[in-house]
């Protein structure tokens, strides 16, 4: 089987976007993956996600539980992890 036959009949897919917020401009809006970055740290306070406001250009940071980061790396935002799983 080649590859082009496994996924002939695949529909192409809509990228995944994520409803966030400003804290600072109070600008609600929709993100690509792309525009996210996720931290994993060693404790939940060192766990959060991030991105630039695209209405007013601010770095936002928010903290990132357990069902957050599972949606986020489900939705192909890139991650760091801060800590060693050793």
């Amino acid at each position: 089987m080649t590859v082009a036959s496994a996924f002939a009949g695949m529909r192409s897919v809509a990228p995944v976007m994520f409803k966030a917020g400003c804290p600072d401009c109070r600008g609600r809006f929709e993100l690509a993956a792309s525009a996210l970055r996720l931290a994993i740290g060693a404790t939940s306070r060192t766990t959060f996600y991030s991105f630039t406001c695209p209405e007013c250009g601010a770095s936002v940071r928010k903290p990132a539980g357990e069902r957050i980061v599972e949606l986020l790396t489900g939705g192909g935002v890139s991650t760091l992890r801060l800590h060693s799983t050793l």
